[in-house]
């Protein structure tokens, strides 16, 4: 299947969605999610997947458990694809990529990495040369102060007070979202966002803790 975008039929199935969250109505729409809204996702990932690895699509459904919001079902398609992601809801397209939240020892490998000179500069670099691209660069979170150690007069404080480190762009809904110009926007951001997914892969990698071990400040 070529990809060729999302129809309104796929924006207009969110907003109904988000209006009545309910078994009934996913039932009597999801044919048209299979068809306007995971099909296209589907067909883009299969074209992205020989540049920027493998993808995977998340389950339609909310984990409850533990949320005060009962709500059975996402108001988006989300999708991983190599270390970036994709998601669309009734508002438009969404793109990010990199490690939104640290474990405790990828955060001080992290935080090491800003305070060293060479490799600090070098992030300095790539969240400029991002930003500079028009891709927001952010964290989930971010201390107040400087962490603990650490000078409160750090040259890369910004940097030093978050506990992720992600890239991020959004474009909202239009006629465009029906074209191929989706696939061409999200493939620009991934490649504008590989420089800090590559340093992220260098200075930080994967947690090597075990699960629920240790605290973040």
């Amino acid at each position: 299947m070529t990809f060729r975008g999302w129809k309104v039929d796929a924006l207009e199935f969110y907003e109904g969605l988000e209006a009545d969250n309910t078994r009934t109505y996913w039932q009597r729409n999801r044919e048209v999610y299979d068809r306007e809204v995971l099909a296209p996702m589907q067909a883009l990932l299969e074209e992205l997947e020989p540049e920027f690895g493998a993808s995977r699509i998340f389950r339609p459904y909310r984990d409850v458990r533990f949320s005060a919001d009962k709500s059975p079902y996402k108001t988006n398609i989300g999708a991983m694809i190599g270390g970036g992601y994709v998601q669309l809801a009734a508002d438009g397209l969404s793109a990010g990529c990199g490690m939104w939240e640290m474990a405790p020892d990828q955060l001080a490998r992290y935080r090491s990495a800003v305070d060293a000179e060479r490799s600090g500069a070098a992030l300095v670099s790539v969240v400029a040369d991002a930003r500079a691209a028009g891709v927001e660069v952010m964290a989930r979170d971010a201390l107040k102060t400087t962490p603990r150690g650490y000078p409160k007069d750090h040259p890369r404080n910004e940097l030093l007070r978050f506990k992720g480190l992600v890239t991020w762009r959004s474009w909202g809904a239009g006629p465009w979202l029906g074209t191929k110009t989706a696939k061409t926007r999200v493939v620009t951001f991934l490649r504008d966002s590989r420089p800090l997914e590559v340093w992220l892969a260098k200075h930080v990698g994967p947690s090597t803790a075990p699960e629920g071990s240790g605290r973040r400040r």
